[in-house]
């Protein structure tokens, strides 16, 4: 498994050697999609496969995993991930909120994503909380991985997809669950009460995050700055706080450009059904797809998730160029190998019940205001705990300090 470093530790910035083949490709595909995705589809749609490429860009600079930063809180009691995350998310509301209010951003109609809180959420989150320790990252974080180099993300990523068919295929099933209706606090609540309430419980995550890191260790790790090495905005890494607040400011150019929120892994599950129907697979008569039969044979680059996902593994290649660590190892270990074949099933099947993963049910659940974005949060750092119990038994370190990488 090649590391997902950003840049060497005790090397001057101006010593480091980019990738400059990958980095061109990467970039040259970039501009030729964009101005394939505009002459075929439209300008909106280029620009959110532009705004995906700098999402993988933010996300491999700031080593804005989830996965690492629950493993690290949990194992060692470090909170710097978390409280990035507290903080994103509290920029997030400030913004998504008076528009998800009123309906409309700039003249134009938006929605946030709010589901139904129930059974299915619990039991997808957790799920996909062990998957995210055994397979080694989240839903962005095997986006970003992957594209940065890093080959055992591969297999994650394939897996991740076919978990996501098995779960669009068990639809009827976890859908009848127990469950209560969809619910927005925003719409529900009122601004006013809606912001307060989440602001308030953001403050608390963070706060106890410095008190429990403070009674461990003495002293609390920074998300303004880099610890060791200089940051660098060209070839990172980027102090988390950076990483945050630039995904907070492109999700909600998402929102403004397709009248919702970020989302991932409602593509996985399109790019596998598409493959059964390649197949002659009758894909379409599924109960999952009733409402959307059309996806199924549409080219992917009328699918928003879809083009943003490829624009991300895009951006992230870019920047792992950049910061000269694009060397892909091929060798796997057995068990690490196994690892990412469990670990990727286990979150494709549970980003499908729990309707999204660690961005369409958690961070932009959150910020659409949505009740089951709260069921997530807890049942998915329950699945971490147990996923970073067993991931010894596959081999994968359970590190005690945060590494710059997203895995």
């Amino acid at each position: 498994m090649s590391s997902l470093t950003h840049a060497h530790p005790n090397l001057p910035l101006s010593r480091i050697q980019i990738n400059a083949v990958p980095i061109a490709l990467a970039s040259l595909a970039i501009l030729a999609g964009a101005l394939y995705i505009f002459q075929t589809v439209s300008l909106k749609q280029a620009a959110l496969w532009v705004i995906g490429a700098l999402m993988g860009m933010t996300l491999y600079f700031a080593s804005f995993g989830f996965t690492q930063a629950w493993r690290v809180f949990i194992a060692n009691g470090r909170g710097a991930g978390l409280r990035a995350q507290m903080a994103m998310l509290a920029v997030g509301v400030l913004l998504f909120f008076p528009f998800l209010a009123q309906g409309t951003l700039f003249g134009n109609p938006v929605n946030g994503f709010v589901s139904p809180a129930g059974v299915s959420v619990l039991l997808g989150a957790f799920i996909f909380g062990i998957g995210m320790q055994l397979g080694g990252g989240c839903a962005s974080g095997t986006l970003f991985a992957a594209g940065g180099g890093n080959t055992r993300m591969f297999v994650t990523l394939f897996f991740f997809i076919v978990g996501s068919v098995i779960g669009a295929y068990i639809f009827p099933w976890w859908s009848a669950l127990p469950a209560f209706k969809a619910y927005s606090v925003v719409k529900q609540w009122g601004l006013a009460p809606a912001l307060i309430s989440n602001l308030a419980v953001f403050a608390l995550i963070a706060w106890g995050t410095v008190v429990f890191e403070k009674r461990r260790h003495g002293n609390i790790e920074p998300i303004g700055h880099v610890l060791n090495q200089p940051a660098s905005f060209v070839h990172g890494p980027w102090p988390l706080i950076w990483g945050a607040i630039a995904l907070v400011i492109l999700n909600f150019a998402t929102l403004a450009l397709a009248g919702r929120p970020w989302g991932i892994t409602s593509a996985f599950a399109l790019w596998g059904s598409q493959a059964l129907h390649a197949f002659g697979v009758d894909v379409a008569t599924w109960a999952f797809w009733s409402k959307t039969p059309q996806a199924i044979t549409d080219p992917i680059t009328k699918d928003i998730t879809s083009v943003m996902d490829i624009g991300i593994m895009l951006g992230a290649l870019v920047a792992a160029s950049a910061a000269g660590k694009f060397a892909p190892v091929w060798k796997l270990p057995l068990r690490s190998l196994m690892g990412a074949i469990t670990g990727g099933l286990l979150l494709g099947i549970g980003a499908r019940m729990a309707y999204g993963c660690n961005i369409g049910a958690y961070f932009s659940g959150i910020l659409s205001g949505s009740l089951h974005a709260w069921l997530w949060v807890p049942a998915a750092f329950a699945g971490n705990v147990l996923g970073v119990y067993f991931r010894p038994f596959f081999g994968l370190a359970v590190e005690k300090t945060p590494r710059l990488t997203g895995c």
